[in-house]
């Protein structure tokens, strides 16, 4: 009977050890995130490489969906976004972008949004190789924007006190002297105004540098790819890729306008180009109609390789026409080419 009793208690205690381990395991494996992000260093300077990795859980080698991953500004303007396929024995992604450009203009945080399907993640990290975000004497910065400061409540002084930098203080009975136009009144004192220097005004493609007038240098920019042509011509070495990122390095961002063009451009292709780039890597037949579809776009944007771009009015008017130009190639010659087809029946 003992025997049996010493069994029976060394049989419990297995069972509850078996359990206790089993539910540890159970807790660790799914306190996991779905898609985890991560950003390699806390803090970039401009020229550095910033280098974003994570993992899926549970990821299925079979689906070709690639891990989007976006970087956003302070502001929340897109400055930078690529698709890069996970490990198929691990699941692991990493994505590497340039920090340097007209678009990485800014300092301070900077958000990778990390989207695999419907699971998102994001990581912030620091910036400090653009311009500080300053804001105006009545603004304070909150949350990367500037909003107006509240307003104080206005100080009301006593019969015989007046303000004084926001201070009641007693009035003074003495007459104060009576300064000259160059002068201002000091402590009671007239003092000689100091003079003003006028700063002189830069014209385009110049920036005031102590007090001259120098040639701005264009940064070059890296990174931003153009995810359809990507995946519709197989790499991003491939000459039409290569053609598109000239055009839009040399050409487009060489102007204001041009620069303000792409920044709102950017923020309306990329809402869908991730999807339509994984189409593609889905569906071959897909692939080859978008390839048909976009080779009338490069070739009228292959135009700009034949003009002299020298003005902002000249960027815009080569633009305008640039779009018209597809307007009736996509649109215009379509229309023209069903009626002639219904008018012949």
């Amino acid at each position: 009977m003992k025997i049996l009793r010493y069994l029976a208690i060394v049989m419990l205690i297995g069972i509850v050890s078996s359990t206790g381990i089993a539910g540890i395991a159970f807790s660790e494996s799914h306190n996991v995130a779905p898609l985890t992000a991560e950003s390699e260093s806390p803090l970039y300077e401009g020229g550095d490489t910033v280098t974003i990795r994570g993992a899926i859980k549970d990821y299925d080698r079979t689906d070709k969906t690639a891990v989007t991953v976006i970087i956003l500004d302070p502001l929340g303007t897109i400055v930078s976004i690529a698709q890069v396929s996970p490990n198929e024995d691990t699941g692991e992604y990493e994505a590497l972008f340039k920090a340097a450009g007209p678009l990485w203009k800014l300092s301070g945080e900077y958000t990778a949004k990390v989207k695999y399907g419907s699971q998102p993640a994001e990581v912030a990290f620091q910036f400090t190789g653009g311009v500080a975000l300053t804001c105006g004497e009545n603004q304070e910065l909150v949350n990367g924007a500037c909003i107006d400061k509240e307003p104080s409540p206005p100080i009301t002084c006593g019969p015989d006190e007046k303000l004084e930098n926001g201070v009641c203080v007693p009035k003074v009975t003495t007459e104060e002297p009576v300064c000259g136009e160059n002068q201002i009144l000091v402590d009671g004192q007239c003092m000689d105004k100091e003079p003003t220097v006028e700063e002189p005004i830069c014209g385009t493609g110049t920036v005031l540098v102590e007090g001259q007038c120098v040639p701005e240098e264009a940064p070059e920019e890296e990174g931003g790819g153009c995810l359809i042509a990507t995946a519709t011509f197989g790499s991003e070495l491939a000459p039409q890729v290569q053609f598109l990122r000239e055009i839009r390095d040399n050409t487009v961002l060489s102007t204001a306008s041009g620069t303000s063009f792409m920044t709102a451009f950017n923020a309306f292709y990329y809402s869908f180009s991730p999807t339509v780039a994984d189409l593609e890597r889905q569906n071959p037949m897909f692939k080859e109609t978008v390839k048909i579809a976009i080779t009338p776009l490069l070739s009228s944007l292959s135009l700009l390789q034949h003009v002299d771009i020298d003005s902002e009015a000249e960027m815009l008017g080569y633009g305008i026409g640039i779009i018209l130009l597809n307007i009736g190639m996509y649109f215009v010659a379509p229309i023209l080419i069903v009626f002639k087809i219904k008018n012949r029946k």
